[in-house]
């Protein structure tokens, strides 16, 4: 990967220079690491928007990926705000557009400016998940994403990653400046456009929240290859 030291002289540039400079990086790292397989871009053409993409999360390429799938659409992507704090993965906070949240805490601020941007007709992709996962398949999904459908009334559309987890590993130790390419195969499968089941008249919140985003969830399993599914590979509601 770039050095620290070069990235840290191209986050002084201006904006403009340093978009341009982190693009070219990223463009060259991935024609030369990822062979990338692309399924489903049928299902983008004649979607309604705004759209909520949802996908599940295994490497800080993902975004870098997934925005040359998504170009068309062009969706902001919703970033933990740490990813800016890093030397190395700010370089991909500057190629893709991006929403800052704080992960792991209800950062009322962070969603209202995402529920603003969809109004207005952004649309977002979120990692339920909220955070990579370790164990290479689904984990547990948080239930922001269901707020924000909610309080939006967007559709969503799902999408299954994989091989981004070899593409760029996660270093075991939690440096992600330590980080670095390899060579792999990345396949993106980008589901069908769907809305969220209607709560019934005599279901409470929570019980609503759950079974919404085991939904949502599930709608990514089946478009993952069976070992990457984890904890929604029941396919169960």
């Amino acid at each position: 990967m770039i050095s620290t030291a070069a990235v840290k002289i191209i986050n002084i540039l201006p904006d403009r220079f340093a978009s341009y400079i982190c693009k070219t990086v990223v463009d060259r790292y991935l024609k030369k690491y990822a062979n990338i397989y692309i399924d489903g871009s049928e299902n983008l053409k004649g979607i309604r928007t705004p759209t909520i993409f949802i996908c599940n999360h295994l490497s800080n390429s993902d975004g870098l990926v997934l925005e040359k799938a998504l170009k068309a659409i062009d969706p902001t992507f919703v970033a933990g705000v740490k990813l800016s704090d890093n030397a190395v993965t700010s370089i991909g906070m500057n190629v893709v557009k991006t929403t800052k949240i704080k992960p792991d805490t209800v950062d009322k601020e962070g969603l209202r400016k995402i529920i603003n941007l969809v109004k207005q007709g952004e649309s977002i992709l979120i990692f339920p998940e909220g955070t990579r996962s370790r164990v290479g398949s689904l984990i547990e999904a948080k239930k922001g994403t269901i707020l924000i459908a909610r309080m939006t009334e967007a559709p969503i559309v799902p999408i299954g990653l994989y091989g981004t987890e070899k593409l760029l590993p996660i270093n075991k130790e939690g440096d992600m400046s330590a980080e670095n390419f390899n060579h792999a195969d990345v396949h993106i499968n980008i589901g069908k456009q769907f809305e969220l089941p209607e709560a019934a008249a005599d279901q409470n919140k929570k019980d609503y929240e759950d079974l919404a985003i085991k939904y949502a969830m599930n709608k990514i399993a089946e478009l993952l290859p069976e070992n990457y599914r984890g904890v929604y590979g029941d396919g169960s509601c």
